[in-house]
């Protein structure tokens, strides 16, 4: 491990660390290159058995013991590990670091659509979700309760953003993932391999979600919509099923993360 002790936060090789907001993550994150950050030692092993290659750490001096138990195993003599105690690392990343540490890795690059669905039978879609938390919950659940693969809109959240993967607990860097192009073309390729699309919704001629599950088609791609429109006219148009989880107590919906759920586990392959 090349371990650096930090005395001078103006140094150019903190730059990943430096005032850590989505705003200003989102100018570095997606070009090719660019970077996303996994916040403690649970989600840094995470993303290191996915594979992914790191560009630093950064972490509060009690946490040295176990990073070095973490990094034992990889050949990483060439990636500087930052250290220093917890109020100065606040003045670089203008936030508490409660989880001790943090990496900053090489984003990889986006799977091919038609190969991530090849073999899949069940995915998620995710149509214009903003909310950095409810992605990476949903993200969560698809990795918990077995679906196969998360597909995002070009307007959705990036589920690498670090409050996702911190929301998700690692779980966005262990499931397949991309992004898919907007309707019609995104509902063709979905169709191409094979997918039922089924857009959980309102709407008067919806299926409530336990009949639809009692027949379910061999592969079901779930379309969920954004927190306050739901889902567009255009998605909606390019489905093939309404699906609906019956409420009560004058209830209409649930919270998206909450609702991807209660989906996933209702249409979990037996």
């Amino acid at each position: 491990m090349r371990i650096e002790r930090i005395t001078d936060l103006e140094r150019t090789e903190l730059r990943d660390f430096k005032s850590l907001t989505d705003v200003a993550l989102r100018r570095v994150s997606e070009p090719a290159g660019g970077l996303y950050l996994a916040e403690s030692t649970k989600v840094i092993e995470r993303a290191l058995a996915a594979g992914h290659r790191p560009r630093s750490f950064l972490l509060i001096e009690q946490w040295l013991p176990d990073v070095e138990r973490l990094l034992a195993d990889y050949d990483f003599d060439d990636v500087p590990v930052f250290v220093g105690p917890a109020e100065l690392l606040k003045q670089l990343t203008g936030f508490d670091m409660h989880r001790g540490a943090i990496a900053s890795m090489h984003r990889p690059p986006l799977a091919d659509v038609t190969e991530l669905l090849a073999g899949a039978r069940r995915v998620v879609v995710l149509e214009d979700i903003v909310d950095h938390t409810n992605v990476g919950a949903i993200f969560r659940s698809v990795a918990g309760l077995g679906a196969d693969a998360v597909l995002i809109t070009p307007r959705c959240a990036d589920p690498l953003y670090r409050r996702s993967v911190r929301v998700s607990m690692g779980t966005v860097l262990q499931v397949p993932w991309t992004r898919l192009p907007e309707w019609p073309e995104g509902a063709e390729l979905l169709r191409a391999a094979g997918f039922h699309i089924a857009a959980l919704a309102l709407a008067d001629d919806a299926v409530e979600l336990d009949a639809f599950a009692a027949s379910a088609p061999h592969k079901v791609a779930v379309l969920l919509g954004s927190e306050g429109d739901g889902l567009t006219t255009a998605a909606m148009e390019n489905s093939d099923t309404v699906v609906t989880i019956p409420m009560m107590h004058g209830v209409d919906s649930l919270n998206v993360a909450a609702a991807s759920a209660v989906a996933l586990y209702t249409l979990r392959v037996r």
